[in-house]
């Protein structure tokens, strides 16, 4: 599920865009009024899209886009003057005076593009440190030595544990040194 933020100035504008949003099905994580409201709420949560205005009380929305994550979207609706001076090529735009239509089938692209993309970042194989590589290595040493195993029935074993439990082998490995250790 892909959660959206909604900014604007008034209260009133954002509750109504929210209304909008989850009577067409949409989770809406939090209404905000300024920037920085909508800041906390993206550390909190991730990953996801925000609805906005052109400003805020503490900031405009290039200011908005500069301190989110990376992992967020950005749908501003605004006047067609405002859309021109708009030279962001990372912000999806929507002119006043709003269409519900066009809001929904905005939104369910840039979902779209959010869950390839988280979908693309969970394929990708995962860099460990050299000290989780040093560790592992470690932990398959102590398994070697203490269970006369050769380094590739350690590392097996290491990988059917980690599955078995749940975890990654970097947790496997610290928890090998927690149990032999004492």
């Amino acid at each position: 599920m892909v959660s959206i933020i909604v900014v604007f100035p008034k209260a009133e504008d954002a509750k109504n865009i929210r209304n909008v949003l989850v009577r067409s099905g949409y989770h809406v994580a939090a209404v905000c009024t300024s920037g920085g409201q909508a800041l906390q709420v993206a550390d909190r949560i991730g990953d996801g899209i925000v609805v906005c205005g052109y400003k805020f009380t503490d900031m405009l929305h290039s200011q908005l886009l500069e301190d989110l994550p990376d992992s967020f979207e950005m749908l501003l609706i605004a006047s067609r003057s405002v859309l021109e001076l708009c030279d962001s090529r990372s912000i999806v735009c929507l002119e006043l005076p709003l269409k519900i239509h066009d809001l929904v089938n905005t939104l369910e692209m840039m979902m779209g593009n959010l869950l390839r993309r988280r979908k693309r970042k969970k394929q990708q194989p995962k860099i460990r440190s050299e000290e989780e590589n040093r560790l592992i290595a470690d932990a398959k040493k102590l398994l070697m030595e203490r269970n006369s195993m050769t380094e590739e029935e350690a590392h097996r074993y290491m990988q059917k544990c980690s599955m078995d439990s749940g975890t990654n082998i970097v947790e496997t490995a610290q928890m090998v040194f927690a149990l032999i250790k004492y």
